[in-house]
């Protein structure tokens, strides 16, 4: 049977098609009648008089920035729950991932991660229209778990992604123990790696089956080489330390030693130390800023310009000397009990590392040089033997989105490991526990 139409009649109503073609006119003209006039707006606040071609050319700018962004948000989000997905199921069947590089990691020393990192940060910096900052921010943390009621002012005056990243958070949201004799957590994050060190000369376990050591975290340390030679006189463990890290540190030495001659007594005095570290992983939705886990003196900065790699669970199985290849800051000092060291370490997209204590340093700077085995840049803090002195709980620095701390500090010991010492430090976390800035990392007793 065949059927039969009439050109005459349309078989869909001709008012749907052209309805719908006019209004998505419409909803462009506006569109862009809307961004035009927010550029030229924001032009004639900041006193520009550029040309007409400028402004319609910024009116473009911010839309395609933003999408940009977001898209990228989408792909980092997408991959964050394939990792963290193969991590719990590993996990929940007891099974401990070993070092195994692949391809990736190799592919990954040819990109110009630092370049990246750094077009990222332009894009984290362009500001976002006020009425597409809360849908933004919502998204984001709707995908990354961030805490929006945490944060200390409305999200329409966070005027662009990397203002949010850096965010303060309301007073109180953070409270810090109290306990004298506890050591608190310098930042939000996950625990990935915690003990005891034999020595200044110790490895730090990125992965199972791979190690690094603490001298090539921290740089030429000439506090922790007076910390080995101390200990040595009781522990022969420690007497191993290579004649190089020796020559290395041996004119900072001098200059620390110059400059503040109170370090070699404070040391001197301390009674039995032993040396601890903690590893914390900062996810992209955690809180950013690091701060201080106990009262102390911060008395070196040293800044290494290296590679930006991924420092995800991955990436940590996969990169050989991951925090050691990385672009870190390291804050260096003493506190009641001994040596403190806070290594910032950054990563891909993260390249930029704010130091509130000393506000002019900038980081992921372009470089001359295509190898990254430039030696730390290290400086001095107000040279009397006091430094910077800092209270628990101060806001020391800041990430842009995630990354990782490395703590190292001594803390009390027992000199023999049967000796079940009522005043030797303890760790109070289990690897993998959700942490909060201010929570004990660890308590001892006096």
């Amino acid at each position: 049977m065949n059927f039969r139409f009439s050109r005459n009649v349309a078989v869909f109503p001709p008012y749907l098609h052209f309805a719908n073609v006019h209004n998505r006119r419409r909803l462009f003209s506006w569109y862009v009648k809307h961004f035009r006039t927010t550029s030229q707006a924001r032009a004639s606040l900041s006193g520009g008089g550029g040309s007409s071609s400028n402004s319609q050319g910024n009116a473009f700018l911010v839309p395609g920035a933003t999408v940009a962004t977001l898209l990228m948000l989408g792909v980092l989000h997408a991959r964050r729950l394939y990792d963290d997905k193969k991590v719990e199921e590993a996990r929940e069947k007891g099974i401990e991932f070993e070092f195994r590089p692949d391809v990736k990691a190799t592919f990954l020393r040819i990109l110009p991660l630092r370049s990246i990192s750094r077009a990222w940060g332009f894009l984290m910096s362009v500001d976002i229209p006020v009425w597409l900052r809360p849908h933004v921010y919502r998204a984001w943390a709707r995908a990354f778990h961030s805490n929006l009621e945490e944060a200390a002012l409305p999200l329409e005056e966070y005027a662009s992604l990397r203002d949010f990243f850096v965010r303060t958070l309301k007073e109180g949201c953070r409270p810090i123990n109290p306990n004298p004799y506890s050591l608190v957590s310098p930042v939000d994050g996950t625990i990935l790696r915690f003990g005891k060190l034999n020595g200044a000369g110790a490895m730090i376990d990125q992965v199972k089956g791979f190690s690094y050591s603490v001298s090539s975290l921290l740089g030429a340390s000439p506090l922790l080489s007076m910390l080995a030679e101390k200990n040595s006189e009781d522990d022969s463990s420690t007497i191993e330390q290579e004649s190089t890290q020796r020559e290395q540190s041996k004119k900072s030495w001098w200059r620390v030693s110059l400059a503040s001659p109170k370090v070699r007594e404070t040391i001197s005095e301390c009674s039995m130390k032993g040396l601890y570290y903690c590893v914390i992983y900062l996810k992209p939705g955690d809180y950013h800023r690091i701060h201080s886990p106990v009262d102390w003196n911060v008395l070196v900065r040293r800044h290494f310009s290296g590679r930006l790699f991924p420092v995800n669970e991955r990436a940590t199985r996969t990169i050989r000397n991951l925090y050691v290849e990385n672009e870190r800051v390291v804050l260096e000092g003493l506190w009641q009990q001994g040596f403190m060291a806070i290594a910032a370490v950054g990563a891909t997209n993260i390249g930029s590392i704010e130091l509130f204590i000393e506000p002019e340093l900038r980081t992921n700077r372009p470089r001359k040089k295509l190898i990254p085995s430039e030696p730390p840049e290290e400086h001095l803090y107000e040279p009397k033997g006091v430094g910077v002195m800092l209270k628990k709980g101060d806001e020391v620095a800041a990430f842009n989105m995630g990354s990782t701390v490395v703590l190292v500090f001594q803390a009390p010991t027992s000199k023999s490991p049967k000796n079940n010492d009522a005043s030797e430090f303890e760790f109070s976390i289990r690897r993998g526990d959700k942490i909060r800035v201010g929570e004990a990392l660890g308590v001892w007793h006096a």
